[in-house]
């Protein structure tokens, strides 16, 4: 069998939990390949272990762009190719937007959004001449909705949403989708070992990002969505010849984004003559 022959390979950043690990397990037990990244590689090795030949481990935090470029090397020498990129190495930090301090959002701006970017260009020249190939990048609800206590969150998950949809663009001519996942509450660890809270807080926010604060308390283990089905819908996307842009997961997200569009099309109702307003006038 060559290389073309055999599997699709996956590389998949963060595979030490969560959709990350998930989604690795998954397509090893259908015979897919992967390299599952993870900061600690001891957390991926049994893979290796499980799925010889199919399962290649590497240690990469994504806050450094050497290590970035290095192990995507790695990775497409030992694969041979790679065909699928998951950016999903990432986590949330919650507070209202005065109570944190840039020493605690930065380094989530460095995963997040830093991270994901550098991973992308790293295999960007890689799907470029190969004229193939599927970059997914794990955004959230968080990055079509924002909320009080989630501020600097949504900020990096924005991000996300535009750099995708550029990025989609321009390498559509060249055979290469782009998928923007957005997930709503899953049962992983983002609320639990992952996620981070501001350790100041003002009660003049209780009303507000306290409720974030709350949430992130009380509803680990808690959340509707269910990490395997979410794994499975992308692997569906994965293998769908005209997949979407975008892919909402869970019923909660797709409520939240609907009752934004219902509001936003209201208030666009409301000042639509003040924005047409601030044409030219016609001719002129």
């Amino acid at each position: 069998m060559t290389i073309l022959d055999s599997p699709r390979a996956w590389f998949i950043t963060g595979a030490s939990t969560g959709f990350g690990r998930l989604l690795a397990e998954e397509l090893l037990r259908r015979g897919e390949r992967v390299a599952a990244t993870a900061r600690d590689v001891a957390k991926v090795q049994d893979l290796e272990q499980k799925y010889p030949g199919l399962a290649h481990a590497f240690t990469l935090d994504v806050t450094k762009p050497a290590e970035i470029e290095k192990v995507s090397r790695q990775a497409i020498e030992a694969l041979g190719r790679i065909d699928v990129l998951v950016n999903n190495a990432g986590y949330g930090v919650t507070g209202a937007i005065e109570e944190l301090t840039e020493e605690e959002f930065e380094p989530m701006f460095q995963t997040n959004i830093y991270g994901l970017i550098r991973t992308t260009r790293a295999f960007l020249p890689h799907f470029r001449q190969q004229r193939s190939g599927h970059i997914f990048n794990f955004s959230s609800i968080g990055g079509l909705v924002g909320g009080a206590g989630w501020g600097f969150y949504n900020t990096t998950k924005f991000a996300v949403e535009g750099f995708s949809e550029a990025l989609a663009a321009e390498m559509a001519p060249l055979g290469v989708h782009v998928t923007v996942i957005e997930p709503g509450p899953f049962r992983t660890d983002f609320l639990g070992r992952s996620g981070k809270l501001a350790q100041r807080e003002l009660p003049e926010y209780a009303a507000s990002a306290g409720l974030a604060r709350a949430y992130f308390k009380t509803q680990t283990g808690k959340q509707t969505g269910d990490p395997q089905k979410a794994v499975e819908a992308l692997i569906t996307v994965a293998d769908s010849p005209n997949p979407p842009l975008h892919l909402i997961l869970g019923k909660i997200a797709l409520n939240r984004f609907r009752g934004k569009i219902a509001s936003w099309q209201k208030e666009i109702a409301a000042w639509e003559s003040v924005t047409t307003g601030a044409d030219f006038p016609e001719g002129k």
